[in-house]
């Protein structure tokens, strides 16, 4: 049953969906589904997710819409909401007006590769992607579209400054503002380099000829389908041009 929410409640909703369009992950919604009982409002959202994930600028709406779905169904949710975001959980802690602003951060010190001395560049963009004549054309339209906007544009191949070629993959990944994936034939080396990507929080764009192609656990994530001929090749061009225009302008 939908309850009606108060001029005054849908007011506390909105630092709310502030916080929770700068802060939550994928798991932060999921786990407050679970909590609320709510689940199905977020897992059923047609774009909530996708949204979060491709960054697309209807997320913040989306928030909003999910959280006041939560609190009309119970109005008890508002409290529970304010609670999770504040502590962590649904317990009753600090008030809403102390809404923690920085996310935690992951600190380690990979055991298999070397930290490069040099900073990220929010200029680069990085192609991981099968080694075969097959894709050269491809890797092409991908480079086409990354100069359209002005960034530069590399991939493994074209950089040998270490022995071990993944320490230089590596590198590139940690050097990138934006890493370009193509999943086409289930490559396993596209697969670890795309969780290195995310691990080091990197603009992840999947590419694919084939949805079934795409692992599993990012099959919740939006990608770029195209056929390796003159107009797929186009079309992918265009497609990438519009997604790295975005990233590029919206900065994180």
């Amino acid at each position: 049953m939908t309850m009606y929410v108060n001029a005054d409640d849908r007011k506390k909703i909105l630092p709310l969906k502030d916080y929770a369009v700068n802060e939550f992950t994928d798991e932060n919604w999921l786990e407050l589904g679970i909590l609320t009982n709510c689940s199905d409002i977020i897992q059923n959202h047609p774009r909530l997710l996708r949204s979060l994930h491709w960054g697309d600028p209807d997320y913040s709406g989306c928030v909003l819409d999910v959280l006041i779905s939560i609190v009309e169904r119970d109005i008890g949710n508002l409290e529970f909401i304010e609670n999770y975001i504040t502590t962590g959980s649904g317990e009753s802690g600090t008030n809403v007006s102390s809404i923690k602003t920085n996310t935690p951060k992951i600190v380690f010190n990979p055991s298999v590769f070397e930290v490069p001395s040099d900073d990220p560049n929010p200029n680069l963009v990085s192609v991981m992607m099968p080694f075969s004549p097959a894709f050269s054309g491809v890797y092409q339209a991908i480079k086409s579209s990354v100069e359209a906007n002005f960034l530069i544009c590399k991939r493994a191949g074209d950089i040998w400054q270490h022995s071990v070629l993944i320490q230089d993959v590596f590198s590139l990944i940690y050097q990138s503002h934006i890493v370009v994936c193509d999943f086409t034939g289930k490559n396993p080396n596209v697969f670890y380099e795309a969780g290195i990507a995310h691990t080091l929080g990197k603009h992840v764009i999947p590419i694919t000829q084939s949805k079934d192609d795409i692992p599993f656990d990012l099959q919740h994530h939006r990608y770029v389908m195209y056929l390796n001929n003159n107009e797929g090749l186009n079309t992918l061009r265009n497609e990438l041009v519009k997604r790295i225009d975005y990233l590029n302008k919206n900065r994180s």
